[in-house]
């Protein structure tokens, strides 16, 4: 380590912990999300938020199941985040239905739920943030639980729209700050009647 090396590693161990004093100190991010964008509506505020916390987002966009089922069945690394932003109903994330004319070249078509789930995800470990109204459901989460995520976080409810982006950047904001995803969850539920319909489900 260069005396310059050591002389900015003190400066920065007297600022406020977070784990942005790692990017501050040359890494270029802490960590990883998948942003998986079905038409929620919110994923570009999401990006440029998450970005702020020293987070590296890789922002796909879905336009068809297949394209969901590319991202996420495993064939490419599978980043230690991801989030889902999307519609939901029912414990189900909702996506158009493609047309016909297409519909017959995809792996399904319409809503995803916990059936489809565990068919075409696969999560090996990844900690996956579903912003869509009622997909914090019991089926859902454990759906999701199989197909290997280490914990799931949705609404059980329909929390307002903004509340949708706002969920996302709370627990990112919790996690730069060192917190682990339970103290995380439990600091969102707390702060207001809409946070509070988020749940975080772990085996």
């Amino acid at each position: 380590m260069t005396q310059r090396e050591g002389a900015e590693e003190e400066w920065l161990a007297t600022q406020r912990p977070s784990r942005v004093r790692e990017v501050q100190a040359g890494r270029l991010a802490w960590t990883e999300i998948d942003l998986i964008d079905i038409g929620g509506g919110f994923a570009h505020a999401l990006r440029d938020g998450l970005e702020v916390f020293g987070v590296h987002v890789n922002h796909l966009r879905v336009g068809q199941p297949r394209h969901l089922v590319a991202a996420l069945d495993g064939s490419r690394a599978i980043a230690p985040y991801v989030i889902v932003s999307c519609h939901g109903d029912e414990g189900r994330i909702l996506m158009e239905d493609v047309a016909e004319e297409l519909a017959r070249f995809q792996p399904f078509n319409g809503a995803i739920g916990p059936d489809r789930v565990r068919e075409h995800f696969r999560l090996p470990g990844s900690v996956t943030l579903v912003t869509g109204c009622d997909t914090g459901e019991p089926a859902l989460a454990e759906a999701f639980l199989d197909a290997g995520a280490s914990a799931y976080i949705a609404p059980r409810g329909a929390p307002f729209g903004y509340a949708s982006v706002f969920a996302p950047l709370f627990f990112f904001y919790e996690l730069t700050e060192h917190r682990t995803p339970v103290a995380a969850v439990e600091r969102l539920r707390a702060h207001d009647g809409e946070l509070a319909m988020w749940q975080l489900y772990q085996r």
